[in-house]
């Protein structure tokens, strides 16, 4: 099935089946490799992509449910305002260890700034639920999405 995916601000002519999950359209076929696969379950929040500004989790989301939505990966949240101030916090914090995690973490971090700029503890909570680091970097990224907020 052909279908035109708008990644990033560009358009992308796929052949896909109806149901291959986003993710391996963004990276198969699309050629962008900052979203990781993780589970294939959406449990563990390494495939988070922004669909028309919200964070969804592209390994359980077929091409054909998106339709002509735009779709921002972590090549291009640094483009938007609430996506440079996460980037710049997650720099600034050194937040990163291994980095596997980290573009899921980044793209729902910049989800949440972008729809609350000032967010609680419970607002974080409830926006990184799902966003799972093995490497435990959880408290540098809560930290690292306050600083991003103050800048916000």
């Amino acid at each position: 099935m052909a279908i035109t995916l708008n990644v990033n601000g560009e358009n992308h002519d796929v052949d896909a089946p109806p149901d291959m999950p986003l993710l391996w359209a963004i990276r198969d076929l699309v050629g962008l490799t900052g979203t990781k696969f993780g589970c294939g379950i959406a449990q563990c929040g390494a495939c988070t992509v922004h669909l028309d500004g919200a964070a969804v989790r592209s390994c359980v989301l077929p091409v054909a449910a998106v339709g002509g939505r735009k779709i921002t990966t972590i090549e291009a949240v640094g483009g938007t305002p609430a996506g440079k101030k996460v980037q710049d916090a997650w720099k600034e914090l050194d937040v990163v260890q291994c980095g596997y995690c980290q573009s899921g973490q980044v793209m729902s971090a910049a989800a949440l700034i972008a729809a609350n700029p000032n967010p609680s503890d419970a607002d974080i909570d409830a926006a990184m639920d799902g966003n799972v680091c093995r490497c435990g970097t959880y408290n540098r990224i809560r930290a690292a999405i306050k600083h991003a907020a103050k800048g916000a």
